[in-house]
């Protein structure tokens, strides 16, 4: 077997027969599994101890529940350290024999960085010297899984991984799923394809189940090789236990692409969406990339498709996503697309094909709707009362409602920490002193701790803004997302609103995609930008735009508003630059 290359495989099996007679009955689940028609592996003996996942029970055919997620891929693979590919210790789980969830703890907690000075050996070891070095560590019973560290971030040989795997298993008869699935990494990083294979039919004999973090692993392995579609048959293992990761779709999605097998590809793609499993741009960028020079009117709708995705999800393109996507338009066989690089007039106009964009603004009917629902379902449906008092939103209900209308509403505290190295009082200022022009009415929404004379709210400097602009002080606890959506919709269409906050939690609240869109083109419409100035000196206002900066099209021309880099999460600041594409 390619695993243990160094030890022939019936010496390796006698080892683990040894270790089966000598080990105690207490701690000893013996078993023999066939493992079906591949080169070099007829059967394996393994023994599995209490420190690690059980082996399948022949006898026992209960069926593991249905999970949405394993625990290992909640907040989308953020237990993986893209850095080190560690596994979080303590966070598997696996079924028992008698189909009952258990929580099996892989190996102490253990601080990330305390041992980054482990240096992986340069060739393999004897089992006699990796004792020696496991007797001299400071914590020997997380020595391999460190060790394993070790050679993923040095991206070590793989013979030097192996002979710590013989080695485990000489003393232990029994290597843990954490070692393997550390082993299991190396050999991903390396594309070692046979070593993946194997590794694969002994985890799927040892043990009853494979959590996500493994999965994402055999997966992309696998689809980076001509032997991409066993991943695809693992990506409908994975599902008969859980929703798959978006890493094993997008590794699949991949695979099929660039097999130029694009209606497979598409249809995953949708299979993710429907599962509410949110795509990256990486993968949405590869269905332009793989795609270019190829004809069909059903290929072309799909591509349409991802950009509509874009525009209802308020999606901003990076750049080189951008270029994709042009030349995907400039390939297209005989439809004669091309595409420029602008920037949009302030009136809304497009100067290289003189098209007008949508209006930012919504009907009268659309914002008297929008503001019924926003009230509705997010201030007086939500979370606002967990931290605000029924007592205190009324209380500013009747403070906005005797001074309507604002012309600008300002998040205060958000606002003040704009340039961390001033005092937060002098950021406000400054960002009151550039809006209160031509007799604009502000409202100011504060905490009641900005009242309190500090280093950082100076009471001179308070007088002088309550001068300018109307003070609402809200606990300290409150929420005031829902204070500032109150007092801008109360005040009109005209009214606009400063802060950092991107608001999806508010979206997210509303009920139908409908209102969401609604919401998303009214904030885009009334949201001011503030930023520091290049110097830090002082603050900057980007007006919010006349015209509604999404993806946009008139069937024969196509206006992708997109970003100077990728941004890895949403921003409330919206591009200023475009790309126009029209067809000649």
């Amino acid at each position: 077997m390619a695993l243990f290359s160094q030890t022939s495989h019936r010496g390796f099996q006698a080892l683990l027969w040894k270790c089966h007679m000598f080990w105690p009955v207490s701690r000893c689940l013996a078993a023999s599994f066939s493992i079906p028609t591949r080169e070099k592996i007829n059967y394996f003996s393994f023994m599995t101890s209490s420190s690690t996942a059980l082996p399948v029970d022949p006898k026992e055919t209960g069926v593991l529940p249905t999970e949405k997620r394993s625990e290992i891929d909640c907040k989308e693979e953020k237990g993986w350290d893209e850095e080190t590919k560690e596994i979080p210790e303590g966070k598997h789980h696996f079924s028992s024999s008698v189909g009952a969830a258990k929580k099996w703890s892989m190996s102490p907690v253990v601080s990330r960085h305390k041992f980054t000075n482990v240096q992986p050996p340069e060739k393999p070891l004897q089992s006699e010297e990796w004792n020696r070095l496991r007797e001299n560590f400071q914590l020997p019973e997380i020595f391999e899984e460190l060790m394993l560290n070790s050679m993923i971030r040095c991206n070590s040989p793989i013979d030097v991984a192996k002979s710590l795997l013989t080695h485990v298993a000489k003393r232990n008869g029994d290597i843990s799923y954490s070692v393997l699935v550390k082993y299991l990494t190396l050999c991903v990083q390396q594309g070692q394809v046979s070593e993946i294979r194997d590794v694969y039919d002994i985890m799927k004999v040892r043990f009853k189940i494979l959590e996500i973090g493994a999965y994402n692993l055999f997966i992309k392995g696998l689809s980076n090789s001509d032997q991409w579609r066993m991943a695809l048959t693992l990506l409908e293992e994975a599902k008969k236990i859980m929703i798959p990761s978006r890493t094993s779709y997008e590794s699949c999605i991949k695979a099929a692409s660039c097999h130029q097998e694009m209606k497979l590809a598409f249809e995953l793609y949708h299979e993710m969406l429907t599962k509410d499993v949110v795509p990256t741009l990486d993968v949405l960028q590869s269905f332009f990339d793989f795609s270019k020079g190829m004809k069909g009117a059903e290929l072309q709708k799909e591509l349409f498709g991802i950009l509509l995705y874009l525009r209802e999800n308020q999606i901003y393109p990076h750049e080189t996503f951008m270029q994709s996507i042009k030349l995907w338009f400039e390939s297209i066989p005989g439809r004669n697309w091309r595409g420029h690089l602008t920037n949009i007039k302030d009136s809304g106009q497009c100067p290289v094909c003189n098209h007008q964009l949508e209006d930012s603004n919504l009907t009268e009917e659309e914002y008297n709707n929008l503001s019924e629902r926003i009230i509705r379902d997010v201030i007086h449906g939500t979370d606002t009362f967990r931290k605000t008092s029924p007592q205190e939103f009324e209380a500013f209900q009747t403070f906005v409602e005797n001074r309507l209308p604002f012309d600008i509403v300002i998040d205060g505290l958000n606002v003040s920490h704009i340039k961390p190295r001033r005092m937060h009082c002098e950021n406000l200022l400054d960002a009151i002193n550039c809006l209160a022009k031509d007799n604009v009415r502000l409202l100011v929404l504060g905490r009641k701790h900005m009242m309190i004379n500090s280093s950082n709210w100076k009471r001179e400097i308070m007088k002088e803004m309550q001068n300018k602009a109307d003070f609402f002080f809200a606990e300290n606890i409150s929420d005031d997302d829902a204070f500032l959506l109150y007092a801008t919709l109360r005040s009109g269409k005209h009214c606009k609103f400063v802060t950092r906050d991107f608001l999806r939690d508010h979206k997210a609240c509303l009920s139908d995609s409908l209102t969401r869109h609604l919401f998303r083109k009214w904030q885009r419409g009334h949201q001011i930008v503030l930023s520091s100035s290049g110097d830090g000196k002082r603050i900057t206002f980007l007006p919010a735009f006349q015209y509604d900066c999404v993806v946009q099209t008139t069937g024969d021309t196509w206006h992708i508003p997109y970003k100077d880099v990728f941004e890895e999460k949403y921003s409330y600041q919206v591009p200023r630059k475009w790309l126009c594409i029209q067809q000649k």
